[in-house]
């Protein structure tokens, strides 16, 4: 079964060149021009942060927030755009310093439920019914600071609010092992689809794979998606590359190591992938050498090399394949997999 595949972003992806140890070096690109550049690029979906949907949301009543995301979903689909999904930006806030469902202040666990509404009222006017949540600062750099059974309880709870606050959204859990926390409660997508079961509703908690994610936690990125596909839990996929584990990179798809790349289209092809509405978001940044005008350039080689990687794998002899697994022929399997790769 083959799968059908059509690609989103998020504005976050189109930036200025900061890093933590020096300042912008591009001018930063209006919103509605980013909107401008997703069907040039041939992107239809816009994935989105529920501060990217609605700027300076914090100075709004909830009524003037969810204006405002009506407001936006006119121009999405004036673009012909569709928003993938919201996630609640949750690790800027002063009151998320210490996490925010899993901190030790009452209070902060109260302004990150109630922010998380918010983004699920962001997310329905916007026409979507997926929430990401990236569990940014739920961790902590010491573990005796936090008693990870109760974290894993609070984390439970607020999925469980949120499912009673809307009956039609579906939870998707992006895991990431470290970064910015130096340990995290939710490290692996196995760590992800288990929160589910701890909900009343695990049919709506699902998750989102990161390549580099999974990298960072020393994991094969296409076997957390078998892993997810399995238990149809793979409802989206941040496809980027990485260079070793450090910190997060977001490298152009395939730039390190392509193998691992066809690896990851392969496994979401093979097994139908987009068939129930999934997209592939690519989560790609910009090399900060970059100079204004020549900086889409990851998004438009990421979507082109997960396309060519498509043809490659789709060109295998599933028939030659399967005889070589059945001879245990993994040398001359190897070297079928690197030839057509190499003359692709």
């Amino acid at each position: 079964m083959k799968g059908t595949f059509r690609f989103s972003f998020g504005p976050w992806n189109i930036h200025e060149g900061a890093d933590p140890f020096g300042a912008e070096v591009r001018r930063t690109i209006p919103f509605n021009k980013k909107l401008e550049a997703y069907k040039k690029l041939g992107f239809d979906g816009v994935q989105f942060h529920d501060d990217d949907a609605v700027p300076k949301m914090e100075r709004l009543t909830p009524q003037e927030i969810i204006r405002e995301a009506e407001a936006l979903k006119k121009i999405l689909d004036d673009h012909g755009l569709t928003a993938e999904f919201v996630a609640p930006r949750m690790w800027f806030a002063p009151e998320t310093i210490d996490g925010g469902y899993t901190s030790n202040c009452p209070k902060c666990r109260a302004y990150a439920l109630e922010r998380t509404k918010c983004t699920i009222d962001i997310a329905k006017a916007l026409g979507t019914r997926n929430i990401v949540l990236w569990l940014a600062r739920e961790g902590t750099y010491i573990r005796e600071a936090k008693d990870p059974v109760v974290a894993t309880e609070r984390i439970a709870e607020v999925l469980q609010a949120m499912l009673d606050y809307d009956k039609d959204i579906r939870i998707m859990i992006e895991s990431k092992p470290n970064e910015p926390m130096d340990h995290t409660y939710i490290p692996t997508i196995g760590h992800a689809i288990a929160m589910g079961l701890m909900t009343s509703a695990p049919e709506r908690v699902g998750c989102l794979i990161e390549t580099a994610h999974a990298l960072l936690a020393n994991l094969s990125p296409s076997d957390e998606m078998g892993f997810a596909l399995a238990h149809k839990k793979l409802w989206s996929v941040h496809l980027n590359d990485q260079n070793g584990l450090k910190f997060d990179q977001d490298l152009t798809f395939g730039a390190v190591d392509p193998r691992r790349a066809l690896n990851q289209v392969r496994v979401l092809d093979k097994h139908g992938f987009g068939n129930n509405g999934e997209w592939v978001g690519l989560d790609v940044k910009v090399m900060r050498t970059q100079k204004e005008g020549a900086d889409l350039k990851h998004l438009e080689y990421s979507r082109k090399v997960f396309l060519k990687l498509l043809e490659i794998s789709r060109s295998l002899d599933d028939s030659v394949i399967d005889g070589l697994i059945a001879e245990r022929d993994y040398e001359e399997l190897n070297y079928y997999i690197l030839n057509a790769m190499l003359k692709g």
